[in-house]
């Protein structure tokens, strides 16, 4: 399901929300070309260590573990640079997945 979000200046973001099939198939890819680059080498960090101790499996463990989380990690962070739901129907969706407040 996706959704729209936009700024005051009238910039437009349609995004992602639930499961992130990206992150699961190309691990911290979708994030370094969405320009996200604190949650990318975050992400990459996080697989070098896991896989280092584990012979890679940890890495394939954090993949899946990203691929849950990592949308609405993305999200949050878009909300606090100044992005709204563009409607009603956006708001309501990110309502239910718990990613922003009814009262904010």
């Amino acid at each position: 399901m996706r959704v729209h979000l936009k700024t005051e200046a009238g910039l437009m973001k349609e995004v992602k929300v639930g499961f992130s099939w990206t992150t699961f198939f190309f691990g911290f890819f979708p994030a370094l070309f969405r320009g996200d680059l604190k949650w990318a080498a975050i992400m990459f960090l996080i697989s070098l260590i896991l896989g280092a101790f584990t012979i890679g499996f940890g890495a394939a463990v954090s993949g899946i573990v990203f691929s849950f989380v990592y949308n609405k990690i993305y999200i949050k962070e878009l909300i606090e640079k100044g992005y709204r739901p563009a409607n009603e129907e956006a708001r309501a969706i990110l309502e239910n997945k718990a990613i922003v407040s009814r009262y904010a």
